[in-house]
């Protein structure tokens, strides 16, 4: 099973992460085995998330590090508090249904100390039909894992009109704005926590679009060209969901956004709790 649907994990990893990935099976042993990796770093010098079934119907997934980790375990523990708090967050929003194990680390302090440090994801309880099953495995458990470790190592989606967009004093920050809105992984964040209704008129495009419904875009609510001091990021408090008309309208004022609440009056609309209950 793991060998035919190699393509449906590549295709939820790569979405979540942000990044190429690499997979390999072993059919060694009594039941089959696949090996997931970041491609540009190898299976020896990153990263591995090995993934098995366990019982009738689970599947177990450990992620560890390669054999010639050294230089990218270091590059992940000088990574940026805010991209640590992301990484927390990510392992966070795994189901409480399936059993995560972190090596006596708790998720809001977890942290990679070493190339031995290793999470543990087993769900026991899947759905009955196979390819549901697998599918729902990669939603709850390897992405959230595979893309906290993407987080750590820094692979970022930065357009090429963003470095080009307006030649004014603050373009770098607003720039920066820009990469945390697009950073894959906080749309998947995003997602998990607040779903797919946009937090300003309530449009659900997957609803209306079916498998093309896939374009909620997620917006950063404070802009860091606003802030008189930094503060900390809080990934599941700073992010919400907004349909891309609503997004669009909400950048078309410079340097400072339109609020939802200010976009919401100009829909006629009332305050969150309406469009968003």
């Amino acid at each position: 099973m793991l060998s035919a649907q190699q393509e449906l994990i590549r295709k939820e990893l790569e979405n979540g992460t942000g990044a190429a990935i690499g997979m390999r099976v072993d059919p060694t042993g009594t039941r089959t085995r696949l090996s997931i990796w970041f491609s540009d770093l190898d299976e020896r010098h990153g990263p591995v998330a090995e993934l098995r079934p366990v019982g009738l119907k689970g599947y177990q997934v450990t992620l560890g590090f390669g054999t010639f980790a050294g230089d990218v375990v270091r590059q992940i523990r000088a990574a940026s508090d805010e991209d640590v708090r992301l990484a927390q967050a990510l392992l966070g929003s795994i189901p409480s249904s399936i059993e995560l194990d972190l090596g006596g680390q708790d998720v809001t302090s977890w942290r990679v100390e070493t190339g031995q440090t290793k999470v543990i994801a087993t769900a026991r309880r899947l759905p009955q039909e196979p390819e549901a099953a697998l599918t729902a495995m990669c939603k709850d458990a390897i992405v959230p894992m595979m893309a906290a470790m993407a987080e750590l190592i820094g692979y970022d989606v930065i357009e090429a009109e963003d470095e080009a967009e307006g030649e004014f004093e603050g373009a770098i920050l607003l720039s920066t704005v820009r990469r945390r809105e697009r950073n894959p992984r906080n749309r998947l964040l995003c997602i998990r926590l607040h779903g797919e209704k946009c937090a300003c008129c309530g449009f659900e495009p997957r609803q209306a679009y079916g498998a093309a419904g896939g374009i909620i875009e997620v917006h950063h609510l404070e802009a860091l060209s606003l802030l008189s001091a930094p503060r900390p990021y809080n990934p599941a408090t700073d992010l919400v969901p907004l349909c891309p008309n609503c997004h669009r309208a909400v950048h078309t004022r410079r340097p400072a956004p339109y609020s939802l609440e200010e976009i919401r009056r100009l829909l006629g609309l009332g305050d969150a709790r309406e469009v968003n209950g």
